[in-house]
């Protein structure tokens, strides 16, 4: 029931969530970095001893885990279409480690080449790549996209020499 003076009734009252619990319900909807759920807390108001306290205190619990959320990030970006090289980058901003970007590149059991291929399949047909200026295009997108040259140039060869 409201008031006119703009008070809720007692039930309605709830103290503010604590740090640990605005991290938990930020892991709930997704994995997270460490770097990125002290960010997103502090960004929200949280002292930054505070949301580095609630991040390590979830990250022993088992609830936040960088290697996890590297996993999950590589195989998500590989299954959109994205190269090594753009995964590597994308995993080096949320501060992981090399060791922890090379595991999640490894878990993630990519075929690097055939991504490439059926990244071009899907935006080009074999007549359009038969025209030099088309295949360099299709290049430099999955370039864009973050395949290496062995990747790329399997994939244009693979799609120019072919019947898709």
């Amino acid at each position: 029931m409201d008031r006119d003076d703009g008070q809720r009734s007692r039930r309605g009252r709830r103290p503010p969530p604590s740090a640990y619990q605005r991290a938990a319900g930020l892991l709930v909807r997704r994995e997270h970095s460490r770097r990125e759920l002290k960010r997103k807390l502090t960004a929200r108001g949280v002292e930054a001893d505070e949301a580095e306290a609630a991040v390590e205190r979830l990250a022993g619990q088992g609830w936040q885990d960088d290697g996890r959320f590297a996993e999950s990030l590589a195989r998500s970006r590989a299954a959109a279409g994205h190269g090594p090289l753009r995964i590597r980058a994308e995993l080096g901003t949320h501060g992981l480690t090399g060791e922890q970007i090379e595991a999640a590149l490894a878990a993630c059991e990519a075929d690097w080449a055939e991504n490439a291929r059926q990244a071009i399949a899907r935006r080009y047909s074999a007549a359009e790549l038969a025209d030099p200026a088309k295949r360099r295009k299709a290049a430099e997108f999955l370039f864009r996209r973050g395949f290496d040259h062995d990747s790329v140039r399997a994939a244009i060869r693979f799609d120019a020499d072919t019947d898709l």
